[in-house]
């Protein structure tokens, strides 16, 4: 089936009990297993089946064979943020003594859990600069390789394929959070990349009012990442939450279409304005990894960042805007608009949000689903405010 078609119906049964056509919201924290027998077998892992929500829930599963569809993957975990799937994978797979390899730049709260958790724990991070370094940075302890494409909030891209042939020749697994792609956009493994990650709260959901993260992968790990990372930790995705994230999946590609649309439309009227430094999207032919996205993306998503002059005036064109809502995150149907450096990656010591170009200048545009002519109205008023008197005098 096309992807259009798997996001409605992979996962997608109706109930053998009721034969209701929507997957029910089964609201239960424990299941009846029937028998001393029965039980034995299923906490053994010898009989499929529900035993306690902590560990799975028939509406999550749904989600979870959906996403996993979606990225042609063999099985997929939900939890309860992105946040906890990073947690659960780097708890299931790294031990005292393991090194992990980043490229830079990440989410804030993902480069922060690397450098301020996993080091206490006696993990050895890196970040390896670029993909040419990875080489040279990949040492024998080196256990996972994580990075994105797009960037989160520079919008760099890497090259996926070009990452995969290095860890596989040294033996290393790959990780990518694909939230900025989307499996619409982007399906990292048919690239060569071992595991794939989202922080399904933004395009998955889509609508901004449910937290969720999802890991994608080989059976065999995702059955370890479940059976440590999950049953033991703990961040467990509700059942409600499931069925928003189910719903959700169903109009992905049509969300992203608009979404992709309107962003292009956007970062084209953004280039040619005079009070804006820079703008980075991979859609324009100017950015530097262009090329790359034509190549492995199908579309070049709903994120544009720009450069403006100072701080002064990248406050005063952010409280200007009125269709734009300022909020973190992303992905949501309707605009969001943020400052990275004072929100989102504002617990990263200044020299490293320099240093992966999270400046004081940087502004995050989460484009959605509203007619492109209206945002870019609304575009236009805020930055006619960022006058050099306005500046001045702020």
């Amino acid at each position: 089936m096309k992807l259009r078609t798997r996001a409605v119906h992979a996962g997608h049964h109706p109930d053998p009990q009721t034969g209701a056509h929507v997957v029910p919201i089964y609201s239960t924290s424990t299941f009846a297993y029937g028998s001393f027998a029965r039980g034995e077998r299923l906490f053994a892992g010898e009989e499929p089946g529900y035993i306690y929500g902590r560990i799975g829930n028939p509406t999550v599963r749904a989600f979870e064979e959906k996403l996993a569809a979606l990225e042609g993957a063999q099985e997929a975990v939900a939890f309860a943020s992105g946040m906890a799937a990073i947690s659960a994978l780097c708890n299931t797979l790294l031990a005292p003594g393991d090194e992990i390899v980043y490229l830079a730049p990440l989410y804030g709260g993902t480069e922060g859990y690397f450098l301020e958790t996993l080091t206490r724990f006696g993990v050895r991070v890196r970040d390896a600069g670029s993909v040419e370094n990875l080489p040279n940075i990949v040492s024998a302890a080196t256990k996972l390789i994580y990075f994105e494409t797009p960037t989160n909030p520079t919008l760099r891209i890497y090259d996926l394929a070009a990452v995969a042939q290095i860890a596989r020749a040294r033996g290393v697994l790959t990780v990518v959070d694909n939230t900025f792609a989307t499996p619409y956009l982007t399906r990292p493994l048919e690239h060569g990349i071992d595991l794939v990650l989202h922080s399904a709260t933004k395009y998955i959901g889509g609508h901004g009012d449910c937290l969720a993260g999802v890991l994608a992968g080989p059976k065999e790990l995702m059955e370890a990442v479940r059976a440590e990372g999950l049953r033991h930790i703990g961040g467990t995705l509700g059942a409600f939450e499931g069925y928003l994230m189910l719903r959700g999946l169903k109009t992905l590609p049509l969300r992203m279409e608009a979404h992709c649309e309107g962003a292009a439309k956007v970062a084209e009227y953004l280039s040619a304005h005079p009070a804006v430094q820079r703008v980075h999207y991979p859609g324009l032919s100017a950015h530097p990894g262009h090329e790359v996205a034509k190549r492995q993306m199908q579309g070049f998503g709903g994120l544009v960042s720009i450069e403006l002059a100072s701080k002064q005036a990248a406050a005063i064109f952010l409280d200007g805007l009125k269709l734009f809502t300022q909020a973190v995150s992303l992905g949501d149907v309707e605009s969001l608009a943020t400052h990275p450096a004072s929100t989102t990656h504002q617990l990263l010591p200044p020299e490293i949000r320099e240093l992966h170009g999270v400046t004081d200048t940087l502004v995050r545009l989460s484009v959605g689903i509203e007619d492109p002519q209206d945002l870019i109205a609304d575009l236009a008023q805020a930055l006619n405010q960022v006058t050099p008197a306005a500046v001045a005098s702020g």
